[in-house]
């Protein structure tokens, strides 16, 4: 028997937003210690991974190892059934192929619940080493969110760098122009997520495609800041904590240089 309830039942529903738009359906392991998703995108260029801790539910029962494929579009149509403040509690039985997600609302007056088929998915999980990065960068989500928007006016791909005096730069180019973000240190404001902070072991510069880099962002709504890790000839990290509920980690390779640059 697998249950697992959630109070905030609308983190959930934050969560398959972040995913849908690059995954189509993924395996989620569920152990004693929580639930566990990695899928790549349709494309496979990047990898979406996905830790909910146990202890951050309100009840977490898995009697044994199992995984549930699941259809991420199918799952974020039932997740729109719920309401903001339900709460949402996910259950499989040792036998059956389905998973049934109830919701029910605070107060209890009203209890609805929906099953979705399981899916067989051939899908290897992939070992992701620990690795120390040359540059971390941690920053407001929502201002991540706001420059990759405002770079994607100018070009496809955005260039990241990480200078020796601790600032980050965003630039991009395209054929209207060209386009630089800069964001200094900082450990002024009044909330410790609205700071930028930088930990450089080395300068580096990458370049990274837009398009993924937008659909990273529209994890925003789950955390106030993100995590950027970033090395040469290293995929790009970008995690978002969910609370004491665990993280969503997002893994892109960087862009190699155009060819004609080697002709």
């Amino acid at each position: 028997m697998f249950e697992a309830k959630l109070v905030q039942g609308n983190l959930l529903k934050k969560l398959i937003d972040a995913i849908k738009d690059l995954v189509d359906s993924g395996n989620w392991d569920a152990s004693g210690s929580g639930l566990m998703l990695q899928a790549m995108d349709k494309s496979h260029v990047s990898l979406v991974s996905v830790q909910l801790n146990s202890d951050g539910f309100e009840t977490f029962r898995c009697d044994r190892n199992l995984t549930m494929g699941i259809n991420i579009n199918s799952m974020s149509k039932i997740m729109r059934c719920a309401g903001n403040d339900d709460f949402v509690t996910l259950k499989k039985a040792d036998e059956s192929d389905t998973i049934t997600f109830v919701f029910e609302s605070q107060n209890g007056d009203k209890v609805s619940d929906y099953e979705v088929k399981l899916m067989d998915i051939d899908a290897e999980t992939l070992g992701i080493p620990d690795h120390e990065y040359n540059c971390v960068i941690k920053m407001p989500s929502g201002e991540l969110q706001r420059i990759c928007r405002d770079m994607s006016q100018l070009g496809d791909s955005v260039v990241i760098t990480c200078t020796k005096e601790g600032a980050v730069r965003f630039s991009a180019s395209g054929d209207i122009g060209s386009g630089n973000v800069k964001l200094a240190q900082t450990s002024s404001a009044d909330k410790e997520e609205d700071n930028v902070t930088v930990e450089l072991n080395q300068a580096c510069s990458l370049t990274f495609a837009l398009q993924y880099l937008n659909h990273f962002a529209k994890a925003t709504p789950l955390s106030p800041q993100v995590t950027l890790s970033l090395s040469e000839d290293m995929p790009l990290v970008c995690e978002y904590k969910i609370g004491d509920l665990g993280h969503i980690r997002y893994y892109l390779a960087p862009k190699i240089e155009d060819d004609e640059q080697t002709n």
